[in-house]
């Protein structure tokens, strides 16, 4: 087993709450076993760029904290390609560098997964708000979005109340309903729309009809992107039930700022710092993940290859919550 002496870590894809904090365990883990520690800006855009600087304490001081990455982020088109992945390779190999942490979604876990088939040791974490990583209950970011989500919601009811409305409240997740969900529970919203149920439009209206006849003064409708756009559900709902009067809220990229909560600021920390020691024990080509409190390593081949399984359970609580 080649002993590993130097690693790097990059974030990618869409930025996520506690990748600094993801960041600042990989960077603290590698020097605490007396590792050198890179940093490669701008993901792997900046790996073809050869932007890399190696790391120290101060690299990561007071970013636990803080949203967004001290890294930054962005998509590369050419490491799509078979050239661009055996750029990436050499260049880490000009530096030496033997074990490279990705922090990023399914696209950056796809960069790590090619990397090492051209024999760069690499470890994936699930930094990403949609939840959407399979073999890992929870990635970084979605408890933080779910409370941006949840914080929004209950302000937007004390205006619905005072106007008697509905509130279309649209949040990420294109491909995965989990922050809808989490969020829809956790609000005591009326309705939840995911990609994963579905839905029609005549039972959403009855459903509003009969919250209002019961003397509820507003009710909450909380869609996935995946599912449709909000504006588009209140402009059906308007048309095809004129009694509703709803008005949509579309969340945006404000779900993915702001400062990142204790759970995936711990969650980050421990993750980081397992990929670290896992790299120093010979593993490779893994995506980092905590399953019912155990943190699991997981062929990333497999990770990219699984959908993510839908709580069926807790959408069914939701559901009878919402009555």
């Amino acid at each position: 087993m080649a002993e590993v002496k130097k690693i790097a870590v990059l974030t990618s894809g869409g930025d996520s709450q506690g990748m600094n904090a993801a960041l600042r365990a990989v960077v603290r883990s590698g020097l605490y076993y007396g590792l050198e520690v890179y940093g490669i800006q701008r993901g792997y855009q900046g790996l073809l760029e050869n932007d890399i600087t190696q790391m120290d304490l101060r690299s990561v001081g007071d970013i636990i904290q803080r949203g967004g990455t001290i890294l930054r982020s962005a998509r590369c088109e050419e490491f799509k390609t078979p050239e661009g992945q055996q750029k990436g390779a050499d260049i880490l190999n000009q530096h030496g560098i033997d074990g490279l942490v990705v922090i990023g979604g399914d696209g950056s876990y796809h960069g790590a997964n090619k990397l090492s088939k051209l024999g760069i040791k690499t470890m994936g974490l699930p930094g990403t708000i949609d939840n959407d990583i399979s073999f890992t209950d929870y990635t970084i970011g979605f408890d933080t979005a779910v409370s941006v989500v949840v914080d929004a919601v209950n302000k937007l009811r004390d205006t619905m109340s005072s106007h008697a409305r509905s509130s279309v409240v649209e949040v990420m997740g294109r491909h995965c309903g989990d922050i809808a969900l989490h969020a829809g529970l956790a609000s005591g919203a009326e309705t939840i729309l995911v990609p994963e149920v579905e839905y029609n439009l005549d039972e959403v209206a009855a459903r509003l009809r009969e919250n209002f006849a019961k003397g509820k003064r507003h009710s909450i409708i909380i869609v996935a992107e995946g599912v449709g756009r909000g504006e588009d559900i209140v402009c059906d709902l308007k048309e095809c039930h004129a009694s509703i009067d709803a008005r949509v809220t579309v969340l945006g990229h404000i779900q993915r700022g702001g400062a990142p909560t204790p759970f995936d600021r711990n969650l980050a920390s421990r993750l980081g710092d397992f990929a670290v020691r896992s790299l120093i024990n010979g593993e490779s080509d893994k995506g980092c993940g905590i399953i019912k409190g155990e943190l699991v390593l997981t062929d990333i081949d497999k990770v990219v290859n699984t959908k993510k399984e839908f709580d069926r359970d807790l959408y069914d609580l939701a559901l009878r919550l919402s009555q």
